[in-house]
């Protein structure tokens, strides 16, 4: 599996509440067409070309923006939005570490930074959420889930690796996944309980790895057979998933205590 076909990206939005259309628009030419307002969601606009357009305001938000390039006015501001998110997220940066001791101190980084998000954002809004994305508590549920799947399931191989509050992603179900081995009734201080052992487990699995474990192959855990990951590659996956995550709940906490 590849980084662009990673399940477990930004939120599980759902088709309700606006009309879906699953057109399939390829090589299609639009002009004079009035796109204000709309939204995109899980859809393929690789290799799209916009031409003399009004951008004021464009929001783009890509999980997997630095595996690929984004032109903008001839430039490639891939590399400079990675350079600004590594400066708003200090240890984002090893997120791409490839050692025990850079993928130790990644996440520590990481961790810190979400103590200080838990820690700042009261109660009222664990369980609130800005249309279409999930709330602190479903986020952390989400990294519960992540953790199972990259962690227990593909570096461990635990037979049975999910705790049943995990939160699970669009289209999880059409992959296998047993939704019936997942519940939503969850209090929030249930998901820190759970949340905080499995990052004991990473923590306790990072301080005795070894690059020649990181090394070593194991099996997608979502099931494509095409793609063998490393330890090491799982663990980057977690790491990644939980800065992207950190920046999703932020944006939107943000948003919604100015709502407040």
């Amino acid at each position: 599996m590849t980084a662009s076909e990673n399940p477990a990206t930004e939120n599980p939005a759902t088709d309700g509440g606006s009309l879906v259309d699953r057109t399939n628009y390829e090589g299609a030419t639009f002009e004079r067409a009035n796109f204000k307002g709309a939204t995109i969601r899980f859809s393929d606009v690789s290799g799209m070309t916009m031409r003399s357009v009004d951008v004021g305001g464009l929001d783009i938000d890509s999980h997997d923006l630095a595996f690929g390039s984004l032109f903008v006015n001839g430039v490639d501001v891939v590399p400079l939005v990675e350079a600004e998110l590594n400066r708003q997220f200090p240890g984002r940066e090893l997120q791409k570490a490839t050692t025990p001791q850079g993928l130790r101190e990644g996440w520590v980084a990481v961790q810190a930074a979400w103590q200080h998000t838990v820690d700042d954002t009261p109660a009222s809004l664990v369980d609130a959420h800005v249309p279409d994305e999930w709330s602190l508590a479903q986020t952390l549920r989400h990294l519960v889930l992540a953790t199972d799947a990259w962690l227990r399931s593909a570096i461990l191989q635990v037979p049975a690796p999910f705790h049943e509050i995990g939160q699970l992603f669009t289209g999880a179900e059409a992959m296998g996944v047993d939704a019936s081995a997942f519940r939503d009734d969850v209090p929030f201080d249930e998901v820190l309980r759970v949340r905080a052992e499995r990052q004991q487990m990473v923590t306790t699995f990072l301080d005795e790895v070894t690059q020649e474990t990181l090394a070593e192959p194991r099996n997608d855990p979502w099931g494509d057979e095409d793609w063998h990951p490393s330890v090491g590659d799982c663990v980057r996956v977690i790491l990644e998933e939980e800065w992207a995550h950190l920046r999703y709940i932020r944006r939107d906490l943000a948003l919604l205590t100015q709502q407040s």
